[in-house]
């Protein structure tokens, strides 16, 4: 066997859980951090690890994930023999209807892995903000002997979308998944739904649970192999997050501003690269207050800025005040206004005097293009 790997990224999932933010755009295409998308984290990452061919599952609101990535050249997979495969959301070439999960969708595209000439396949969601060492993890999936290693992180499973929770021994080995879906305060080890497996197993899997009429990849095909203690868990040390609603969004954005969580994502050897914007540096006026802030380049900033992430060509009014908010591209906040926790999408103007307050736990969400 060759050791090398090849990638799957599925571009979408629980969109109905952003609101708004997801009318336009899929999770993947999700901006984070200032002047990153989702999917620049898993993109980098299969780079920085040597790996170069992917294809990407797509399910609907795609064109702008289209226009992010365009060839793949700003994270050198504009490739003749690889580089980016981007796969549409219907079951067969002849059908109309969109995948109904994982294993469905995977079984349309068994052509394109099984000619692929690595040995190795990563299965991965698109909406986890991490950078993942996958030479590290092939290392520990060969040496575990199993069939399929699972990465995992500890976290608190705070919101109610779907988790899954894995209990593993101290070789490494899964004994026990399950999933959940009630917010707990309680630390678990949590799948984020990454997988290493030979493209082999994961092919006769595939085919095996397509012909049996089984959707679900975790629960028909994942929870029945525990027994045979074939699973193996990889547990991510440093900073790992899934997105995949308002709430987890809002406060994984927020913990950006925490420098040792900017350092575990963006300090290390492997840079995390995105679109390229050639933007001018942000101006601040005489009297700009800016603290405790993610401010991208393009931006001018007149008034007060505290506790918030501004992405690129922001424009803050003299007067205006911004604290604990998410202001994406092009936005405008006018004189006088007060916004506090606040995810304003793509440019949001805010006019003369308004105020705006959500919480913590419940972020107000401007829609794209919105005036208020």
């Amino acid at each position: 066997m060759n050791n090398k790997m090849m990638a799957v990224l599925f571009a979408s999932g629980n969109e109905n859980k952003f609101n708004d933010l997801t009318i336009h755009r899929t999770t993947t295409s999700m901006p984070f951090g200032g002047r990153y998308r989702l999917i620049d984290f898993s993109l980098s990452s299969f780079v920085n690890s040597g790996v170069t061919r992917i294809g990407i599952i797509t399910r609907n609101n795609y064109s702008s994930l289209m226009d992010h990535i365009r060839m793949g050249r700003d994270w050198d997979l504009n490739r003749k023999n690889s580089g980016i495969a981007v796969f549409p959301p219907f079951v067969l070439n002849t059908s109309k209807e969109v995948y109904k999960g994982k294993i469905e969708a995977l079984y349309t595209i068994l052509d394109f892995i099984e000619k692929a000439p690595e040995d190795y396949v990563i299965i991965s969601n698109g909406n986890v903000a991490a950078n993942i060492d996958y030479g590290k993890v092939l290392e520990n999936h060969i040496s575990s002997g199993a069939d399929l290693t699972i990465l995992c992180h500890e976290a608190q499973c705070v919101n109610s979308s779907k988790r899954v929770i894995v209990a593993k021994n101290e070789k490494g080995t899964v004994t026990d998944m399950y999933s959940v879906e009630v917010p707990s305060s309680d630390y678990k080890m949590v799948s984020l739904s990454i997988y290493v497996v030979a493209k082999e197993i994961i092919m006769k899997w595939i085919d095996q649970a397509y012909a049996r009429g089984l959707v679900d990849f975790e629960t028909d095909i994942l929870f029945k192999l525990v027994p045979e203690g074939k699973l193996n868990a990889y547990e991510i040390m440093d900073y790992a997050a899934i997105i995949d609603d308002v709430k987890t969004y809002y406060a994984e954005s927020m913990r950006l501003l925490d420098i040792s969580i900017r350092e575990q994502l963006f300090g290390g050897a492997r840079k995390i690269f995105t679109k390229v914007k050639d933007s001018v540096p942000t101006m601040y006026g005489d009297k700009a207050l800016v603290k405790n802030s993610l401010i991208a380049d393009g931006c001018t900033i007149n008034g007060i800025v505290e506790n918030s992430i501004l992405f690129r060509n922001v424009k803050v009014a003299e007067g205006a005040i911004i604290k604990n908010c998410i202001i994406m591209e092009d936005g405008v906040i006018m004189d006088g206004s007060q916004l506090s926790y606040v995810i304003a999408d793509k440019k949001v103007s805010v006019k003369e005097n308004r105020e705006l307050k959500g919480f913590s736990t419940y972020p107000i969400v401007v829609v794209k293009n919105k005036t208020v």
